[in-house]
């Protein structure tokens, strides 16, 4: 079957450099598209061309329909892959591509349309059978809600038919609650989505939350290779993934497979696409959930169990050979879990985190996929996510091992990232027995261990001792502390190292900090007045 010459990748980041991988591996071109903030992220330094599409904005680069086609006119690239986010799930966009003449690495425009807004992917689950949480079709008016949710029973999911990413989801307890959120949940809907339409689902309030990962020749044939639980979330947003999904049984798997396929060969679904459906922890029953008609975060996971290159598969396709279908025993080895690191301060409500990041290192056995390196300045303007950490062992608890010493052996200096979060996560109880449920991390009691500098004083410096000696010819003088002995003492008293690092002020105007978590503080050299909580 002949294989594109160039592909063009409508992506940025993370997703970008991962596509970039597996065409180099086909031996086909790559093409990336960049914004003026993305000039020097590592996806278009790794691609084989690069084209800006404009200024930071989403809307006036990675937005751009026409510029992301002239683009593909420009380099020669026949076929366009979306990745994940932006425009991977937007229908009038695989259909420009395929109107200009390039594939679209993907499934087909009515496919996305069929799926992409929950309530008619709901009305095809009802006519196949499968598994459907109680709920309502599109609706008119809060009065209308209101009437149905006192018949489903409440608490509701109020839920925005289209669209993603945990936005436009509302918990309802009581009629109240469902009027004040109502009008809300539409404004926010057409606002992202340019779509108003509501429905309400009843809600499981001891939800898993587990997708099943398909694909589909286009002709009927329709394949599942696994299913991952993505319940760890933080308000909605997916945090880590692992497959096999823990506690779930060979009848439950065989079931949740079942629906999945039912409905990609509903529509002959073409490419790469995943299931969701809310697991009841406590009953085992599954309800469908939606449909994501592209490639997930999460897909490394079950590449990783599988052998299988996702995105080897979707392009192979687009260029009209299915053949590796034929290949697919659908065997599975091995537990693989997935971390999401993201710019953020989990101890400021997980705030974003903009700057230089000053040194990025990762361990060495485990699968990282990034875009950042030393000296990658993180904007404001995009996703926050700075990598990927995929791990795969014997079984789950060789996994959380692997992972363990995967966030042990990470960096990522000058800005603040949820790397710490993360490792507290992983190492709790609930994690390590598999009871996740999608609340569980909104309830999850982070430690920091971390200092804020709220005001840094006249002359505060972080030194260690001896400091940088031996470089006086290359022009780096020797720094250290200014007062070498009180330093040492300061660390003695503490029973650390001589040479650990401290601060050193200037005594006529300290900084003011704020210590996050029990601490030891000792104080040498001259008298400064120190104060701790005023006293």
């Amino acid at each position: 079957s002949p294989m594109f010459e160039k592909v063009l990748i409508a992506n940025r980041g993370v997703i970008s450099r991962r596509i970039t991988r597996t065409l180099r591996k086909l031996g086909v071109g790559s093409v990336a598209v960049y914004s003026e903030a993305d000039a020097r992220s590592l996806h278009v330094v790794d691609a084989d061309e690069a084209i800006l599409l404009g200024p930071p904005p989403v809307a006036e680069s990675y937005l751009r329909i026409d510029r992301i086609l002239e683009a593909a006119r420009l380099t020669g690239a026949q076929a366009i892959h979306p990745g994940y986010g932006f425009l991977s799930e937007n229908a009038d966009f695989a259909e420009a591509c395929e109107n200009a003449g390039v594939a679209f690495v993907g499934p087909t425009p009515e496919q996305m349309r069929r799926f992409g807004l929950k309530h008619t992917a709901r009305e095809i689950a009802a006519q196949h059978g499968v598994p459907l949480c109680p709920g309502t079709g599109l609706l008119g008016s809060a009065e209308e809600a209101i009437r149905a949710a006192e018949q489903i029973g409440f608490p509701v999911m109020l839920k925005s038919t289209a669209g993603g990413g945990g936005i436009g989801m509302r918990v309802c307890g009581s009629s109240g609650e469902l009027a004040e959120a109502f009008e809300s949940v539409q404004r926010l809907s057409q606002s992202n989505f340019k779509d108003s339409g509501v429905f309400l689902e009843k809600f499981v309030a001891r939800a898993r939350h587990i997708e099943v990962q398909i694909f589909g020749d286009g002709r009927g044939r329709v394949v599942a290779l696994g299913e991952r639980d993505c319940s760890a979330q933080r308000r909605n947003q997916k945090v880590i993934e692992e497959t096999p999904a823990p506690g779930v049984t060979d009848e439950q798997r065989a079931g949740l497979f079942d629906a999945a396929i039912k409905l990609g060969q509903a529509v002959n679904y073409r490419s790469a696409g995943t299931v969701e459906f809310v697991f009841d922890a406590d009953s085992g029953a599954f309800y469908f959930l939606e449909v994501n008609t592209r490639l997930q975060v999460e897909h490394g996971v079950t590449e990783e169990v599988t052998g299988v290159d996702l995105v080897e598969w979707m392009v192979r396709l687009a260029a009209g050979d299915a053949s590796f279908l034929e290949a697919f025993t659908g065997e599975r080895r091995g537990h693989s879990i997935q971390v999401r690191v993201y710019a953020e301060d989990a101890n400021k409500s997980f705030q974003p985190s903009c700057g230089v990041l000053t040194e990025v290192s990762f361990h060495e056995s485990s699968r990282c996929e990034t875009w950042v390196d030393d000296g990658t300045e993180v904007t404001p303007f995009y996703d926050p996510m700075l990598a990927k950490i995929i791990v795969c062992g014997a079984n789950r608890a060789d996994a959380i091992a692997r992972m363990k010493a995967a966030l042990d052996g990470t960096l990522f200096g000058g800005i603040e990232s949820n790397l710490e979060y993360l490792r507290q996560v992983i190492a709790a109880p609930e994690f390590a027995a598999g009871q996740i449920i999608t609340r569980t991390l909104g309830e999850f009691q982070y430690r920091p261990r971390s200092i804020d500098v709220l005001d840094a004083g006249a002359q505060t410096t972080v030194q260690d001792y001896p400091g940088r000696i031996g470089f006086w010819n290359v022009g780096v003088p020797p720094s250290g502390p200014m007062d070498a002995l009180a330093f040492r003492l300061a660390n003695r008293l503490l029973n650390n190292a001589g040479s650990a690092a401290a601060l050193e002020m200037l005594t006529i105007a300290g900084p003011t900090l704020r210590f996050n978590t029990a601490t030891e503080i000792a104080i040498t050299g001259a008298d400064m007045q120190a104060e701790i909580n005023g006293i």
